[in-house]
């Protein structure tokens, strides 16, 4: 799938929050308000990186079955999948191993192999490693948390369907996220997001001036919530 989107406007979502891009979202009624962002299981590692926004090349991993070896097929796939793909990279791994609460799936090396094939970060519900090298990177990371051990990692199916937090992502889906989480951005409408999140922080500066403001009132307040 061909990107939806140039250079500037890719630049133009990582200057905006992902709650702004949330709230934008809500303004085409295109999915439900619960719908299309991960939750609190998955977190932002890295924080001080600011937003991420890439393209997603998924992939199912495991990293705990004992003894497991990597396919090398599944290995040259997913790297051909990343070549492939339009960039930035977003990666996401759904974890189906027997122990995801002690799985990692990326530390230095696999950070920084993906960074220089066009990766800007993870996104996976299992474990990672090496954080503070990661973070020298510049290479975003959200998931469970952080673990010592790598154990046996592997690639299994690539760049198909997975579901991370209930929430279904494709592979060439756009996703965007910061300290807040992370969220799908629906293709269809990804251009538009930008002005409608600009015009949701004029909208919201508006009334935080008017919360701030010396004309506050309850009276005041109560007309511009119920008005419309």
């Amino acid at each position: 799938m061909p990107p939806s989107l140039n250079d500037d406007q890719l630049s133009a979502l990582r200057e905006i929050d992902t709650p702004t891009i949330c709230n934008a979202i809500e303004r085409f009624n295109v999915r439900g308000r619960v719908e299309g962002f991960l939750g609190m299981d998955i977190r932002c590692l890295l924080p001080e990186l600011g937003s991420m926004v890439g393209y997603a090349v998924t992939a199912t991993v495991d990293s705990t079955t004992p003894g497991a070896q990597q396919d090398d097929g599944a290995w040259r796939a997913w790297v051909e999948a990343i070549a492939a793909a339009p960039k930035p990279v977003v990666l996401v791994f759904e974890d189906v191993g027997p122990q995801p609460r002690k799985s990692a799936h990326f530390g230095e090396m696999m950070a920084t192999l993906s960074k220089r094939l066009g990766v800007v970060g993870l996104v996976t519900n299992g474990g990672v490693r090496d954080i503070l090298e990661v973070k020298r990177l510049g290479l975003h990371y959200f998931a469970a948390g952080v673990v010592p051990s790598h154990g046996s990692p592997r690639l299994l199916e690539i760049n198909l369907p997975v579901t991370l937090d209930g929430v279904r992502i494709e592979p060439g889906d756009l996703l965007h996220g910061d300290i807040n989480g992370v969220t799908t951005i629906p293709l269809a409408i990804a251009a538009q997001v930008i002005e409608a999140a600009h015009q949701v922080r004029r909208d919201e500066a508006e009334l935080l001036a008017f919360f701030n403001g010396p004309e506050f009132s309850l009276e005041g307040y109560f007309k511009r919530r119920f008005s419309h």
